[in-house]
């Protein structure tokens, strides 16, 4: 069998696995609380709350959906014209036109034409951020933050484009699938690594002090049966107002965050109820199954760019003779892009499945739907979020249920409960 036989059997086991995994550990049976509840709430909630925060949601959208909508036609421009790989062959050219300064240098110059093009639309978002009070970092901290992405994109970056050319040369015939090996082990090493080196580059964390609260959340973490050595606390304050907590990491270095916000801003038991979501993340593995499916899809994709990028109209319109080029690098980027934005509804489909299970799991393990609740009336009120956003807007990018949702779920339990 030819090395395009063995990738079109290799993909189609991918496409399996994906499917699988997404079935078996995707909670797909819980459909979310009756629309007539959701409205219930939504009518409960202070008009001013909603209408500020719709007018907030308003004021973003046009730049959100701009910056889509530009960075895929520069993408496309790039990628499907020749102009992507004059701009590697230009980048090169001080260094001789080598492979390796075309496959970094030429790379990153394409991907930082894509990110300046869509500048303007960041620096939009952050003046509606500052406009409505939610950003507090001001213009030097944006940028301070906007370079340190910058600077973490190009060093992953350019390893991965570095080692990504290097198995093309060793492996002409079959660099498709030692990369497709290599981009899920990416994804793997970025589960663990991302936490411990990256997350403290934006923010400080310390160990929770010792008080009441931190007690009852590490003996919340026991009675659920999840290993946090410690709860941390992030700095948040001082880029933004708005109030949240995650779960990150794999193994020794998964840990549950909370912004700083989040201890002044919300009553004890609406912190608990929070980590008591993050938890549930943590019990069910959400990290660890993201991870999977994260690096199955980067797999995959690795195999279909070197199916589809093969095809001869393609390679024509890049200007390049084989999609294994780093010439041809800004082409691999714009199949890319469109892709993300044609599955990225599927993915915030089973994000927000993921979050209603965990939403479940923390009314479960407090029995308290009243601090649910009430949380995340907070959670809408600081954050600005729209509590019941626009049908077309949610199904296309939102990665949890909306506030009306999340409230109805606790009042459903509740009521099952007789609490």
């Amino acid at each position: 069998m030819s090395p395009r036989g063995w990738a079109l059997l290799t993909l189609a086991g991918l496409g399996v696995a994906l499917i699988v995994a997404a079935l078996v550990l995707i909670p797909w049976n819980r459909p979310p609380a009756p629309r007539a509840d959701q409205l219930a709430a939504l009518r409960e909630l202070p008009a001013d709350q909603v209408e500020r925060a719709r007018q907030f949601r308003a004021a973003l959208r046009p730049g959100g959906w701009a910056a889509l909508g530009v960075g895929l036609l520069v993408a496309l421009a790039l990628g499907l014209t020749p102009l992507g790989s004059r701009l590697i062959e230009l980048a090169g050219r001080p260094f001789g036109g080598h492979w390796i300064a075309q496959a970094i240098l030429g790379g990153l110059a394409v991907v930082l034409v894509a990110d300046l093009v869509t500048l303007p639309f960041s620096a939009w978002r952050h003046g509606v951020l500052t406009r409505y009070g939610l950003a507090t970092n001001g213009w030097g901290g944006w940028a301070a933050d906007l370079l340190k992405s910058y600077a973490i994109s190009a060093v992953i970056g350019a390893v991965a484009l570095l080692g990504f050319y290097t198995v093309v040369r060793l492996a002409p015939r079959w660099w498709w699938a030692f990369g497709a090996a290599g981009a899920a082990t990416l994804v793997v090493l970025l589960s663990f690594i991302l936490p411990v080196l990256v997350e403290p580059v934006f923010n400080r964390f310390a160990p929770m002090a010792p008080s009441p609260l931190r007690t009852e959340l590490m003996e919340l973490a026991e009675r659920d049966g999840v290993p946090v050595r410690d709860v941390l606390v992030a700095d948040a304050s001082r880029r933004t107002r708005a109030v949240n907590a995650y779960v990150s990491g794999l193994g020794p270095t998964r840990r549950v965050v909370v912004y700083d916000n989040l201890l002044r801003e919300a009553t004890p038991d609406e912190v608990t109820a929070v980590v008591a979501h993050e938890l549930g993340h943590a019990r069910d593995r959400d990290v660890p199954v993201g991870t999977l499916t994260g690096a199955l899809g980067a797999a995959a994709a690795v195999v279909a760019l070197y199916l589809i990028g093969s095809w001869p109209p393609l390679l024509r319109l890049a200007g390049v003779d084989s999609v294994a080029q780093p010439r041809a690098f800004p082409l691999l980027l714009a199949l890319v892009t469109v892709a993300g934005l044609v599955f990225g509804p599927v993915q915030a489909l089973m994000s927000r499945r993921v979050e209603a299970r965990a939403d479940a799991h923390a009314l479960a393990l407090t029995g308290d739907p009243a601090a649910f609740e009430s949380m995340q009336r907070r959670l809408s009120a600081i954050n600005l979020a729209d509590p019941d956003p626009p049908r077309w807007e949610y199904l296309y990018s939102a990665s949890h249920p909306s506030t009306v949702e999340r409230i109805a779920a606790a009042r459903a339990f509740a009521r099952r409960s007789g609490r």
